[in-house]
């Protein structure tokens, strides 16, 4: 459980075990301790998602009924808004164990974070960076969020090289639509943000029933300084133009799951 292990690690940052936590930013809930605080967030990767398939086929070319593995609700909810025939299952474990079912035939594509490929020096190895307008990224992909005791001048000083202020107003930018929200790991909820030169930020939002036959999508641009602003009123208006229903949908069949 990812939240449990973040837990840890900030009960070890309380405790002054260690000094700092560095977190993949799409992994870090929205809600931290109030002693704590996000000392930098570090240039983003590449936040789009990636198909790697069998002889290199794109998303819209692989064949009627084809197999895709994937783990994340965000993306197999994308991925039927455009490919209902596709046959999409559960994949979890690490990079090398979801390529192996792939070159094993048990699948015949994946989807994985680009950020993760190009990290790893397999970037070479995507089919196809799948498009924005087709797939959205969960909040925080690419990116990296350390955190810090809060008013921890000393580690902050250290930290301050590492700081990407572009990146660092995308992604809490990002964060508070989820926040709004009420949106975690288990929710089809995607989300991009940049700054645009030179004072100005963009972002654009997705909320998506599960089967993918309703996608609710909006952006917003404004004042880079009105990051937190800009995330609750991109979410309000997800939440008002149908959004909140799917949620609330979605939130009811996960916990009846958990019940059975």
């Amino acid at each position: 459980d990812i939240g449990l292990f973040t837990k840890e690690l900030e009960e070890a940052l309380i405790d002054k075990r260690v000094d700092l936590v560095v977190h993949s930013a799409k992994d870090m809930p929205t809600a931290i301790p109030d002693s704590l605080e996000i000392g930098a967030v570090t240039k983003r990767e590449d936040p789009h998602d990636a198909l790697i398939s069998k002889d290199n086929k794109s998303l819209k070319d692989l064949p009627q009924g084809a197999t895709l593995g994937t783990s994340s609700l965000r993306r197999r909810a994308q991925i039927l808004a455009v490919r209902q025939d596709l046959n999409i299952v559960d994949l979890r474990g690490n990079l090398d164990t979801r390529l192996g079912k792939l070159a094993s035939g048990e699948l015949d594509a994946i989807v994985v974070a680009q950020a993760g490929l190009n990290r790893l020096g397999r970037g070479d190895e995507t089919s196809e960076i799948i498009p924005s307008d087709i797939m959205l990224h969960a909040v925080g992909q690419g990116a990296l969020c350390i955190e810090i005791r809060e008013n921890d001048e000393q580690i902050k000083k250290i930290i301050k090289i590492l700081q990407h202020f572009n990146t660092r107003f995308a992604v809490l930018a990002e964060r508070a639509l989820l926040k709004r929200l009420q949106g975690g790991c288990q929710i089809p909820i995607g989300a991009h943000a940049e700054v645009l030169f030179p004072v100005n930020l963009k972002m654009e939002a997705v909320v998506c029933s599960l089967d993918g036959t309703t996608i609710i999508r909006d952006s917003i641009e404004g004042k880079v300084d009105d990051y937190l602003t800009m995330g609750n009123e991109l979410a309000e208006r997800l939440l008002g133009r149908g959004g909140r229903q799917i949620l609330d949908d979605i939130r009811t069949k996960l916990a009846d799951e958990q019940v059975k």
